[in-house]
């Protein structure tokens, strides 16, 4: 049972919303009210530059990474404690503590989670990703297909559904719903594009 206490502890890394906290330190804003209002990777790019927002990818992808290792370094019977602290970690990242439980669109955090608990299937989902960022120009796009590419793979390769299979198909379709309005502007075509201009 004291082995639970990484479920909260991932959902506090989860939370951690580092692209508030980088734009606050380093131009004096808050990203919420800036651009798209996202606190990911994309929006800090476009409101604090190129740098901020690598260094916001990075951090999210780390907290995702360091919450499942924390339950594999402690737990290494079936996985269950692992994928528990991976949900946890996107729903901290998605529904934060500390900005009244509104977050990113749980992309970043994501890739932590899932290429330490499933890297063939993330690679997967990665060539999904950059394939149609390069067709399309849409990182919005990049990220549906890839995160659906990986949550199918893994049903397919799991042979119906377990513990791994229900996160990657639970990730899928909360990313798809944080992504609700970049589809519908993706659908009436106004959706954001690498290399267009404001």
């Amino acid at each position: 049972m004291l082995k639970l206490i990484f479920i909260p502890i991932a959902y506090l890394l989860g939370s951690i919303p580092f692209g508030y906290l980088l734009v606050k330190w380093a131009k004096g804003l808050d990203v919420r009210t800036q651009g798209s209002g996202n606190i990911g990777m994309t929006n800090v790019w476009r409101v604090a530059g190129a740098g901020w927002g690598i260094a916001t990818l990075v951090l999210d992808i780390s907290k995702g990474a360091l919450a499942v290792w924390l339950a594999q370094h402690f737990d290494s019977s079936d996985g269950f404690l692992e994928v528990l602290c991976g949900l946890a970690a996107l729903l901290g990242n998605i529904f934060s503590v500390f900005l009244k439980f509104k977050g990113g669109k749980g992309i970043g955090v994501s890739v932590g989670v899932f290429f330490t608990l499933l890297p063939l299937e993330s690679a997967a989902g990665l060539a999904a990703f950059i394939l149609a960022v390069a067709v399309t120009r849409m990182i919005s796009a990049g990220s549906l297909l890839g995160v659906t590419t990986m949550a199918l793979l893994t049903l397919h390769l799991e042979k119906g559904l377990n513990w791994f299979s229900g996160l990657s198909l639970l990730a899928m379709l909360l990313i798809w719903w944080t992504h609700r309005q970049n589809i519908q502007r993706i659908l009436k075509g106004t959706e954001n594009k690498i290399g267009k201009k404001a």
